[in-house]
């Protein structure tokens, strides 16, 4: 390569094009194009619900119409509230509690290979078992109050973090610690500016996954022992076959989940605007 070429920029190298930053109305375009389809696949769900409803091809106390399931939520809204308000927040102190300990055990488990040996396998083995089935013996422990919600919602939001953050720390790339070593940076400089930002998506993307799972864990600790939250709910009105009201329970608790995994997903956006899959800009290669 010629010694003009090595010098020129990116964008004047012959077979290399440079990405300009996308505009307003190009981002707006982006994202209708990547949204449409999951609003359509919804929408043609509830005309399904719709359909199904208001043909009566099944039951109305088995499946109520979008209708009465819609005046449920707004009739009672601040009963829903109420109950959703304490299943959020388990399910947030749940999420933030496996967050805080699944990071530091992945930690100390990357830096000690004893300690990994030691607890990789009772971690797996806490996670394969179903949490549904030890939530009672919780409830007898701790009681009816948030505590067992909270500790069933970090036992399965747990996993995702730690094996997500572990991967991460372990992603690093050799070359980059040999040559941090080489320049004399100490163990926590080598920790906090290569292996904790090398480790951020692949613990972004445990995150995603743990978020979601904090929301089931609390529900589960709902069904076992609770006089509130949305499993409360749901668990009465299975028994009394309030099925508005199931339906209802049962759609505010995705959209929970649904909210949560989208604050995670910005997070992940503002706080890695230099990974690869998050770039707007950027050079792409024309050989």
């Amino acid at each position: 390569m010629s010694q003009s070429a090595i010098k020129a920029p990116p964008a004047q190298v012959a077979g290399v094009d440079r990405r300009n930053s996308p505009s307003a109305g190009e981002r707006t375009s982006r994202l209708l194009e990547q949204s449409w389809r999951p609003a359509a696949l919804l929408l043609a769900c509830f005309a399904a619900w719709w359909v199904i409803a208001a043909a009566e091809l099944v039951e109305p106390y088995l499946v109520p119409s979008p209708v009465a399931t819609l005046d449920v939520l707004t009739g009672k809204a601040d009963y829903i509230w109420q109950h959703t308000w304490v299943t959020t927040y388990e399910t947030l102190l749940g999420f933030l509690i496996a967050v805080v300990v699944g990071v530091f055990a992945a930690v100390v488990m990357v830096y000690s290979a004893t300690v990994e040996k030691t607890l990789y396998p009772i971690l797996l083995f806490a996670q394969v078992v179903p949490k549904i089935a030890i939530a009672p013996l919780f409830v007898v422990w701790l009681g009816f109050g948030i505590a067992p919600k909270i500790l069933i919602a970090v036992l399965i939001a747990f996993f995702p973090v730690v094996i997500s953050m572990v991967t991460g720390l372990k992603a690093v790339d050799p070359e980059m610690l040999q040559l941090s070593s080489t320049m004399g940076a100490s163990p926590w400089q080598t920790f906090v500016k290569i292996r904790i930002p090398a480790s951020l998506p692949h613990l972004f993307s445990g995150l995603k996954v743990a978020v979601t799972l904090a929301v089931t864990g609390a529900v589960v600790g709902e069904f076992v022992g609770a006089n509130e939250g949305l499993g409360y709910v749901i668990l009465q009105a299975n028994g009394n076959l309030d099925t508005p009201m199931l339906f209802a329970g049962l759609l505010v608790m995705s959209l929970i989940g649904v909210v949560l995994f989208v604050l995670v997903e910005i997070a992940e956006k503002l706080l890695l605007p230099w990974h690869a899959s998050r770039r707007e800009t950027g050079v792409t290669t024309t050989y």
